[in-house]
C-alpha cells in the first residue's frame, strides 16, 4: 500500500502520528468546565440509568448503620467481631465505536472526506474513554470485511484502534474495483452486539448508506441495555447541490462528470439527496437513538465540541 502524501493527511486520509496527536484535542475536551445538562455525557459516572455496578474495596469494622447484606460471616468468624465488605460504585463505562469506511465514505466536497471525519471522531471518542479511565474498542468496516478490536484501558489499545482505522481509511481509492455494499452495516452492529454486552456507550459514525428496518431493529438491540449514539456524517452538497461548477465521482472503474451548470442534471440530483437524507434521518429517529449531524465542512474537534455541550449556549 502506497503511502498517503502529506498534503492528503487530514483531509483525504489518516495515519496513526495523526490520529494520536488528537489526544491533546480530547484532552481539551475533557478538562473544560461542566458539560451543560444536555450534553450526551452529562451525568456519565453517577448515572442509574442502567443500574449501580459496584466494586469492591475494602474489609472494615461493621459501624451501626451498615447494610447486614455486606457483612462477611467467613472473615467476621475468625477475628471475632464484626466485619462488613465495602464497596465503591462502579465508574468504568466501556466506550465501543462503530466506524464506517465504506467506499461511499471516501467522499468530501470540502475540508475533507466523510472517512476521515469518521475516524476524527473515534480517536476523538477513544482518547477521551483512555483520560476518564475507561475502556475504549472499535469495530470498523469496509464493504468487505468488518474488523474489532476488544475493549480495553491502555493507551496501547488506544493505539491498536488508532492504528486500525488507519490501515482501513488508507484501503480507500477512488480506483477501487470495490462496490458499495450496504449490508455491512447491518453486520458491524451485529458485531458490535456480541462486544457491548451491558452498560457500554455505543458510538455508531456513519453516512449509513443502506440503512433500513433491519438496522433500525439491530439498533434497538444495542440500546436495550447500553446507550447508543449515532453520528451520522455527511457533506454539505447532501443537502445543497452546487449551482455551478463540475465534480467527477466514481466507483471504481467508472467514472462520471456532473456539471452542475446544467439544470438538468442539477434538480434530480439535488431531489435524491434530499430524499435519501430524509429516509436516512427517518430510520434513525425511530431507533429512538441521539442523532449527531457532523459535516465534512467545519472541524471535527469544534462538531464534536458542540455536541457534547462544551460550546452551546445556555438556554434563556
Amino acid at each position: 500500500m502506497a503511502a498517503a502524501a502529506p498534503d492528503d493527511i487530514g483531509t483525504v486520509y489518516v495515519t496513526p502520528a495523526y490520529l494520536a496527536r488528537m489526544e491533546m484535542d480530547a484532552r481539551r475536551l475533557s478538562v473544560m468546565p461542566h458539560r451543560p445538562h444536555h450534553s450526551i455525557l452529562s451525568g456519565r459516572h453517577a448515572s442509574r440509568l442502567r443500574g449501580r455496578g459496584l466494586n469492591f474495596e475494602e474489609i472494615r469494622a461493621y459501624v451501626p448503620g451498615d447494610d447486614l447484606r455486606h457483612l462477611d460471616w467467613k472473615a467476621s468468624s475468625r477475628v471475632g467481631h464484626a466485619l462488613v465488605r465495602s464497596y465503591t460504585e462502579e465508574r468504568d463505562r466501556p466506550a465501543l465505536f462503530v466506524v464506517d469506511q465504506r467506499i461511499s465514505m471516501f467522499y468530501g466536497t470540502r475540508r475533507a472526506m466523510k472517512s476521515v471525519v469518521a475516524a476524527e471522531i473515534a480517536a476523538l471518542g477513544a482518547w477521551m474513554s483512555f483520560q476518564m479511565g475507561d475502556r475504549a474498542g472499535l469495530v470498523v468496516f469496509d464493504d468487505s470485511h468488518v474488523h474489532s478490536v476488544r475493549p480495553h484501558r491502555s493507551r496501547s489499545r488506544v493505539q491498536a484502534i488508532l492504528g486500525t482505522l488507519a490501515r482501513c481509511n488508507q484501503a480507500l481509492r477512488a480506483d477501487s474495483p470495490v462496490r458499495t455494499n450496504p449490508a455491512q452495516l447491518d453486520a458491524a452492529l451485529r458485531s458490535a452486539l456480541h462486544l457491548a454486552t451491558h452498560d457500554y456507550l455505543v458510538c455508531v459514525i456513519s453516512d449509513f448508506l443502506g440503512a433500513d428496518e433491519a438496522t433500525m431493529q439491530l439498533m434497538r438491540e444495542l440500546a436495550t441495555h447500553n446507550d447508543v449514539v449515532a453520528a451520522m456524517v455527511f457533506d454539505p452538497s447532501a443537502r445543497a447541490i452546487p449551482d455551478r461548477g463540475k465534480i467527477v465521482v466514481t466507483e471504481g472503474e467508472l467514472q462520471l462528470e456532473l456539471d452542475f451548470d446544467r439544470k438538468t442534471v442539477r434538480e434530480p440530483l439535488g431531489n435524491m439527496f434530499d430524499t435519501r437524507l430524509a429516509q436516512t434521518v427517518d430510520v434513525l429517529q425511530r431507533c429512538g437513538v441521539p442523532l449527531l449531524a457532523v459535516d465534512t465542512e467545519q472541524p471535527t474537534l469544534l462538531q464534536v465540541a458542540r455536541l457534547l455541550g462544551h460550546f452551546a449556549q445556555r438556554r434563556s
